[in-house]
């Protein structure tokens, strides 16, 4: 019963700005980390960005200073803020969180559907 939701994709030029929001919901007992992947064709699934429950966060390098990821713990959401975007961006992202509901054993992760992101001109 536990699902994540993503919104935000989208057509962008290069340069521009989107904003990735994914919203847990359902009979939720803890969540952990939570974070973004994104696969393009052709290339290795990519772990963008992560943020543990307390806010610390990691970036992949390709990109670290153009992307912020943050939570809000009282709506059990995760955003991802991407600026400067570059055609390399372009590729289906995908949200996932590490969290127990109140019927699972333990925790585990859940992903979202998907949302397409391409950058071009």
């Amino acid at each position: 019963q536990v699902q994540l939701v993503e919104s935000g994709g989208g057509l962008v030029q290069p340069g521009g700005s989107l904003r990735l929001s994914c919203a847990a919901s359902g009979s939720i007992f803890r969540i952990g980390v939570m974070g973004w992947y994104r696969q393009a064709p052709g290339k290795e699934r990519e772990l963008v960005a992560s943020i543990t429950d307390g806010g610390s966060t990691s970036y992949a390098d390709s990109v670290k200073g153009r992307f912020t990821i943050s939570r809000d713990n009282a709506k059990k959401m995760v955003y991802l803020q991407m600026n400067s975007l570059k055609p390399d961006d372009t590729a289906t992202y995908y949200c996932y969180a590490d969290l127990r509901g109140f019927s699972d054993y333990r925790f585990q992760r859940y992903w979202g559907q998907g949302t397409q992101v391409t950058v071009s001109s």
